[in-house]
């Protein structure tokens, strides 16, 4: 028997339970949402206060590209007043999940609304939130879908909504002035899978991956060597590993080039609490921080 096939077991076992699990709370008790990562959750949370109770599916340091839903999933979206998403194919499992916990609670795709990136054969790319401009969008989305839910705390909503964007707009800001500051040789970075398409674009940065979008693919010797020959060619500046991917296979690279290992970026998770990159904001500051660094060194935090 398959995992899958176990899984899928384990959840339909689960639906009876769930089914049940219908929503008993006052209108005082906190919103219940359930999103489906680290990033969106965190989200969440800035937008909803105290008014809000948040779990993540995928936690800190967890890989949603590959994770697979358990029977305590069902249940969570089964009594779930919301259900949050990123959509754009980042969460293959979704679907599966809403179907199977049979939730009545409304469930809202954040990033409906932005175009996403092509790659020809890899179709799009679901990284969005790597754009902090995205990510002004998606807190939209959430501000909007807690007030369908809690229209009368609409103020509060709002008002935490517009602090929280006027933030990520300081670090986009702050960024785009120090990317700015680059010479094109200094602008070419290798990390470990292709989540940050959005984010070079951005910024104007030249980011080469040995995976595609989704962690599942395992990069082939062919394109290892492709990575190393563009770096001995290009000299790109420095290498730098994920905190959800293995970090051997940029360390392979980097002895096979040459080339420097610039630190630890975060890209579809947030770290633990208490660390580095527990929200999003300190995410995106730490990402910028840390690539000029290493690319520039008298750009680095101030």
């Amino acid at each position: 028997m398959t995992s899958l096939t176990l899984n899928r077991r384990h959840l339909m076992l689960a639906t009876a339970l769930a089914c049940g699990a219908t929503s008993t709370q006052s209108a005082d008790a906190p919103l219940r949402v359930v999103a489906t990562f680290s990033i969106l959750a965190d989200m969440v949370r800035e937008v909803g206060g105290d008014a809000v109770a948040v779990h993540a599916l995928v936690g800190p340091d967890a890989d949603a590209h590959v994770y697979e839903p358990t029977p305590a999933d069902v249940k969570r979206l089964a009594g779930a007043d919301l259900v949050l998403m990123n959509g754009l194919g980042f969460e293959g499992w979704i679907q599966r999940l809403v179907t199977s916990s049979a939730t009545r609670a409304p469930v809202v795709t954040a990033t409906q609304g932005i175009t996403p990136r092509q790659g020809g054969e890899h179709g799009h790319d679901p990284h969005a939130w790597q754009s902090l401009a995205n990510a002004v969008t998606c807190v939209n989305r959430i501000r909007d879908a807690l007030i369908a839910a809690r229209p009368a705390q609409r103020p509060m909503f709002e008002r935490r909504a517009s602090a929280y964007q006027a933030t990520l707009a300081a670090v986009d800001a702050d960024a785009r002035a120090r990317f700015a500051a680059l010479t094109p040789a200094q602008r070419r970075v290798v990390t470990s899978h292709d989540a940050f398409g959005y984010f070079a674009a951005r910024y104007g940065l030249t980011m080469l991956a040995p995976q595609g979008w989704n962690t599942e693919s395992e990069p082939s010797a062919a394109d290892v060597a492709r990575i190393v020959r563009q770096l001995r060619q290009q000299k790109a500046s420095a290498l730098f590993v994920e905190n959800i991917s293995n970090a051997r296979l940029i360390e392979r690279i980097a002895k096979e080039s040459g080339a420097v290992v610039g630190g630890t970026l975060y890209s579809d998770a947030l770290s633990a609490p208490g660390t580095a990159a527990d929200t999003y904001a300190k995410m995106m500051a730490h990402n910028v921080n840390t690539l000029l660094a290493a690319l520039q060194p008298q750009n680095a935090a101030r």
